[in-house]
């Protein structure tokens, strides 16, 4: 059975871990995005308004401050989704305010054998498994701290951390393949 945690919590993870927060996105969309009008705009019109000052990108600025580390990798299809293409750029935020996400094919994670599962992986010794149901709604996350779980996740962010192409690099060749 698995161990959820109280979702009051769930910010507490990204200020309290001591040196990296890790994390894999797998999912060809999520329901939060399709729900709020930022993704609604960039649906319509392609744009996308920037939000350095939000409560993510200030934390994120705080943490990477101290020396800590915040990376991503999310996995995108060929061709990408619009809601693929919206994280691609809603990205450049992230990453300016000291957040590494880098982008991995599909096809190239399935050669990997990464699983469909997204999770945060902190400091190489938790991790929160995020659940999701039907519509790609937020359940719940699961709290991870069994030594042989963590072992494969960190495995899996090795893998997929090694593989993973950069930002402006991967935006590129997304506009060539589209």
């Amino acid at each position: 059975m698995p161990k959820f945690i109280d979702d009051a919590t769930f910010g507490d993870y990204f200020a309290s871990f001591e040196h990296t927060a890790w994390r894999l996105e797998t999912r060809r969309g999520y329901g939060s995005d399709r729900q709020n009008e930022k993704f609604r705009h960039f649906e319509a019109t392609g744009e996308l308004a920037e939000e350095p000052e939000r409560p993510w990108c200030t934390n994120v600025r705080a943490q990477t401050s101290q020396g800590k580390r915040f990376e991503r990798v999310r996995i995108v299809d060929q061709p990408p989704t619009t809601e693929q293409l919206y994280l691609l750029a809603s990205a450049a935020v992230n990453n300016a305010a000291g957040e590494d996400i880098r982008n991995l094919w599909r096809s190239d994670a399935d050669q990997l054998r990464l699983p469909a599962e997204d999770f945060w992986l902190f400091d190489s010794r938790r991790a929160l498994v995020l659940h999701f149901g039907d519509a790609d709604t937020y359940l719940g996350s699961e709290l991870v701290e069994d030594a042989e779980r963590i072992v494969r996740y960190c495995q899996i962010r090795d893998a997929a951390w090694h593989h993973a192409i950069r930002r402006a690099d991967f935006t590129a060749q997304v506009t060539s393949k589209v």
